[in-house]
């Protein structure tokens, strides 16, 4: 029997830490996968993308498409553009689709137009705002999906609510905790505390990255002005993106960073992950983080109204702080107090198997009948 062809599309940042297990698992069963991992570009900063690929044990891509920045529309159309020619030369079996970028839904349109099945990984979550790109990238994605992998209970509920026939879903667990627990220990000997002239417990750090949070004028005042606030109380650690730190240049908010506001540099996945889990309490939008404060049993603060992750609030340590700054000052007060409820165990099936699930059902669907 010849192997099953896969390609496995990585496009941004959060989607490497989703294919890194995927990876392994299918590339450690080549007698049965012939994987090709494709890596659009969407996301191509060289030395922010190298060092997720380096740290994790990520192949290199065996096609880059390089589609670089635009608008959404821009960057869509681009990787629609050049991901087509590749899938009609190569006709995988099958393409394997992360998350909810640009990436996600361009590879995943391209793949359905050319009959060649769709899988896609972290299926169903839903924030309900569809002000959020990703949110209708991932209504999209679903709906065109054959096969649909779901990380938490809720993305089931919400599958069979938008009408998709069970036999396509699979609950198989979180791969982004896959690569958690597969680096953690790596991760404990980081130097990076040393280096910020950090205690463990005694700091807080914030990522920020949605276009809501940080290109609103108002909104990012608002959040700026509760950070510092935060700052009076202990040290807030920010791994800041160029750009953002353009964006406090320019709107001339460089005051706000005086006192215990620390902008840093970007940090690779492995320093990351240590400065989040030695810290008293962090501060996002991100939905990876999320997930991750949640393992690592570390007060999250989530600067935004809603989330497509709710088992993070219901069996994790985060909480919904919107962009008021009384509203965030209050819930990181609360954190500081350790009033925060930290769970016993982690949510179902976020166990570090998710990937050979993934592989085991992918095996299944694509065995000659």
């Amino acid at each position: 029997m010849s192997a099953i062809k896969l390609f496995v599309v990585a496009g941004a940042r959060p989607n490497f830490m989703k294919v890194a297990p995927l990876m392994e698992e299918l590339r450690a069963n080549d007698d049965v996968f012939e994987t090709l991992l494709v890596h659009t570009g969407q996301h191509y900063d060289e030395a922010l993308s190298k060092v997720f690929f380096d740290e994790l044990g990520i192949p290199r891509p065996d096609r880059n498409l390089e589609v670089g920045s635009g608008s959404h529309a821009q960057q869509t159309a681009e990787i629609l553009r050049r991901f087509e020619p590749l899938v009609v030369e190569e006709r995988p079996a099958g393409v394997v689709v992360v998350g909810d970028v640009n990436s996600t839904i361009a590879c995943a349109l391209v793949a359905a137009k050319l009959g060649v099945r769709v899988a896609h990984v972290e299926a169903g979550l839903r924030s309900f705002d569809r002000t959020m790109p990703e949110e209708i990238n991932r209504l999209l994605t679903d709906a065109i999906s054959d096969l649909l992998f779901v990380s938490e209970r809720s993305g089931l509920e919400n599958l069979r609510r938008e009408g998709v026939p069970d036999e396509r879903v699979r609950f198989v667990g979180n791969v982004m905790i896959d690569t958690l627990i597969r680096h953690r220990r790596k991760a404990e000997a980081s130097t990076v505390l040393e280096k910020l002239g950090l205690e463990p417990r005694r700091y807080a750090v914030v990522t920020l990255h949605r276009p809501s949070n940080v290109d609103h004028d108002a909104t990012f005042r608002r959040i700026l002005s509760a950070l510092g606030e935060i700052g009076r109380r202990v040290p807030v650690i920010f791994p800041a993106h160029p750009r953002t730190v353009e964006r406090i240049g320019s709107l001339g908010l460089g005051t706000m960073l005086e006192g215990g506001l620390r902008l840093i540099p970007p940090l690779g996945y492995l320093d990351f992950l240590k400065l989040e889990a030695d810290a008293r309490l962090v501060l996002t939008d991100s939905g990876g983080v999320q997930e991750e404060t949640t393992i690592l049993k570390v007060p999250c603060v989530t600067i935004r109204d809603n989330t497509e992750r709710p088992v993070t609030l219901t069996q994790g340590t985060n909480v919904l702080a919107g962009t008021s700054p009384e509203k965030i000052v209050a819930e990181a007060d609360r954190a500081l107090r350790g009033e925060f409820r930290i769970p016993d165990s982690p949510p179902e099936l976020w166990d570090g198997a998710a990937a050979g699930r993934i592989a085991a059902v992918l095996r299944e669907a694509f065995r000659p009948r």
